[in-house]
């Protein structure tokens, strides 16, 4: 994909369109999201309703449980409930959601607790969060609660916090495809409080909780992956807010990094930092390589691949798009990515040239990027195990306008030379043409800089260079050529 354009792409707009056509025809999804267990889901879950049964919205009950909560049961009142239904499963009546008895009331709202909840032996679902899904596809809006650990990709590492396993889980595609997610947050000194007054179990249970799963370590940990999860996605809302309206970056509503690799060693190095400080930063990060032109060696492309693979590893997610303006292509990507830090390597100086072609690198890319902070990382070690390493051919990775460019600017500062060569002299005509290579090796390629000095060149020596001069050195005293003693200033004929 090519960022040198920024109009928007038809097929990403019709494919947007028409996904909101497809969730205008569904019911919405919110979740009503917390920590763990007693922070207040259902409670609010419930106050939101009797605010929207006030605006006059049909909003019903299909499955709220209190555990026999008074202030909870007290938000109840005045919502219609919908009876449940009784399986029958190894001699124990089991009572669960009535879904077909909410789909044949059919309306605007219904609230359902427990999403990660698993039904009875018997269910036309085995999950809960099933049974939403098919409501939902018949135009009825859904609340819902869940707790962090029951999310899917969270349960590991839940065990690894609390020494328990969660077996109920829930896909983390519902979550992230919900249309409203509410985080109910409460301080764990306060939480600890209601479950030893008895507001969240029995106290008998409550006691067993608190020197279990309730330990004040272990809620400080979830409470945290529950808020990192929830700006996580409000991250995503935002990045594709800013997609759908077209918003160049950044926001620094966030700190979002990205790191440009290529096909170097010391790519693998700033990958690690990257992620090192995209955690001490609290930000996320992707890493970004851009194709140009040059076409890589087997031995770049390998290592191409171990540094992909590499991100990958880390957990950062590669882009890779197609641009001969590497410089232009980051900064465009990440103004299209609500990136605010840009993350480069500084590659070792063998020359000269190496070092003016960084400069270029690196003053373009401040310079283009605006209101993005730009880090440049130092390689060390790496580069003096490989000191002797032979320098490579410089790439040719300018593009067609670049070496239309040059030679205009040949063109005029050699005819602007051809009329005041001879109040000046070729000797300084070829310093003008020499100079004005130096200065625009500092903005283009190696290409077109090869050309402006093969040109210069030519005009020179066939233009600007006085082709008498072998008369007026054989003969001076005699020799009445105006450009032969201008350039001389008649020393020998003198």
């Amino acid at each position: 994909m090519n960022y040198d354009e920024n109009r928007p792409d038809p097929d990403a707009i019709l494919a947007s369109l028409k996904n909101d056509e497809e969730k205008n025809k569904k019911g919405r999804l919110n979740i009503f999201f917390g920590m763990c267990a007693g922070v207040g889901k259902t409670y609010t879950m419930l106050q939101v309703a009797q605010a929207e049964k006030l605006k006059g919205i049909d909003i019903i009950i299909g499955y709220v449980e209190t555990h026999n909560r008074q202030e909870t049961v007290q938000l109840t009142e005045g919502l219609e409930i919908i009876p449940r239904k009784t399986y029958q499963y190894k001699s124990t009546a089991v009572r669960e959601m009535d879904l077909d008895a909410i789909i044949a009331r059919k309306p605007q709202i219904v609230l359902v607790d427990e999403l990660a909840h698993s039904n009875a032996p018997g269910s036309r679902h085995s999950k809960r969060y099933q049974d939403i899904l098919e409501i939902l596809e018949n135009g009825i809006s859904v609340y819902t609660t869940l707790n962090v650990q029951h999310l899917e990709s969270r349960s590991e590492t839940v065990a690894q916090i609390t020494g328990i396993m969660v077996r109920e889980t829930v896909p983390d595609e519902i979550f992230e495809n919900a249309d409203e997610v509410e985080v109910i947050d409460l301080p764990p000194n306060e939480l600890l409080q209601r479950l030893s007054d008895g507001k969240v179990y029995t106290p008998e249970r409550s006691k067993e909780a608190i020197g279990n799963f309730f330990r004040k370590g272990n809620i400080t940990a979830l409470r945290e992956m529950a808020l990192r999860i929830v700006a996580d996605r409000v991250d995503r809302q935002l990045h594709d807010y800013m997609q759908n309206k077209r918003i160049r970056g950044p926001w620094k509503s966030g700190m979002h990094l990205l790191v440009a690799v290529g096909p170097s060693p010391y790519s693998g190095k700033l990958l690690r930092w990257a992620k090192t400080l995209s955690y001490s930063m609290g930000a996320n990060i992707q890493a970004l390589y851009v194709e140009t032109l040059h076409k890589l060696t087997q031995k770049e492309q390998e290592q191409l691949d171990k540094n992909i693979n590499l991100a990958k590893q880390l957990g950062i997610k590669v882009r890779i798009i197609t641009n001969n303006d590497i410089v232009k292509a980051i900064v465009d990507f990440a103004q299209k990515e609500n990136v605010t830090h840009i993350i480069v390597g500084k590659p070792r100086v063998r020359s000269l040239f190496s070092m003016l072609r960084l400069g270029r690198f690196v003053n373009r890319l401040i310079r283009f990027s605006g209101n993005i902070d730009v880090y440049i990382l130092g390689s060390d070690s790496l580069a003096k195990d490989k000191f002797r390493e032979k320098v490579s051919i410089p790439p040719f990775t300018s593009n067609i306008r670049q070496y239309l460019v040059i030679p205009l600017f040949v063109i005029l500062f050699s005819v602007i030379s051809y009329l005041v060569k001879d109040y000046i002299g070729y000797q300084v005509v070829s310093f003008i043409l020499l100079f004005l290579v130096s200065i625009l090796a500092l903005f283009y390629g190696t290409g077109p800089i090869l050309l402006a000095a093969t040109l210069s060149a030519f005009i020179w020596d066939f233009f600007l260079y006085p082709r008498n001069l072998p008369c007026m050195l054989a003969n001076p005293k005699t020799c009445s050529c105006s450009s032969c003693f201008s350039s001389l200033h008649c020393s020998m004929g003198s």
